[in-house]
């Protein structure tokens, strides 16, 4: 079974290219454009990784990490946190790890087999 991607991102292109390079290396994905709709697709999903864009209409991706670090089912997801804002590496306290937008593909993808 394919490891499952939340990708939480309102850029569209962000998340078709995220969407593309994790669909070529065999992961599942699903995605959310705002932090309310990824509270009730992780929860739903239950996703084996986050990547999560901070600056999002509705709710920050701040907002959301608050939101799933409170239940101790979720809390567990490891999270990488790919941004454009600065201070991105201090906006959510416990990330696998933090990059700047556009991310590096083969960098990231090294992060998430090596996490998942």
């Amino acid at each position: 079974m394919a490891k499952k991607i939340l990708i939480i991102d309102d850029e569209e292109d962000i998340i078709k290219y995220l969407e593309a390079l994790f669909s070529d290396e065999g992961y599942e994905t699903v995605s959310a454009c705002n932090g309310v709709e990824a509270v009730d697709v992780v929860k739903r999903e239950k996703p084996d990784l986050i990547t999560l864009d901070l600056q999002m209409p509705e709710d920050t991706g701040t907002a959301f990490y608050r939101k799933i670090h409170r239940d101790k089912e979720l809390n567990q997801i490891p999270i990488i946190v790919i941004s454009g804002v600065s201070g991105r590496n201090l906006a959510v306290p416990r990330t696998v790890a933090v990059f700047s937008k556009p991310p590096d593909p083969e960098e990231l993808l090294k992060v998430i087999k090596s996490t998942i």
